[in-house]
């Protein structure tokens, strides 16, 4: 596979995963970080950053929104549900482990 055809199928491979993940909307994104180590937040940072190194500027919020098709404050008010004890000590675990560091 060529550099070029390569491109655009990790291009569409990752369309595919924000669509899924958008119409994934029961899926929390606390139980995606504790079972993988990222989540949709994560995501759009990684959106974010790779928009800025390319001299794009993008705010953390216009990642957000991009990878939850909607402004992350609505998504988190229609979607976001409380999460226990438990799966908060298991995301400070799960985020450690992925970051270095505790989440701030």
């Amino acid at each position: 596979m060529d550099k070029q055809t390569q491109t655009e199928v990790e291009a569409a491979a990752f369309r595919r995963l924000i669509a899924h993940l958008q119409e994934r909307t029961d899926v929390q994104n606390i139980d995606m970080m504790n079972l993988t180590g990222f989540c949709r937040n994560c995501l759009s940072r990684w959106y974010q950053e790779a928009a800025n190194e390319r001299g794009v500027e993008m705010s953390k919020e216009e990642g957000r929104e991009i990878i939850h098709g909607m402004p992350y404050s609505e998504w988190k008010e229609k979607y976001q549900s409380e999460a226990g004890a438990d799966k908060q000590e298991a995301f400070v675990e799960a985020y450690t482990r992925t970051h270095g560091e505790a989440p701030k």
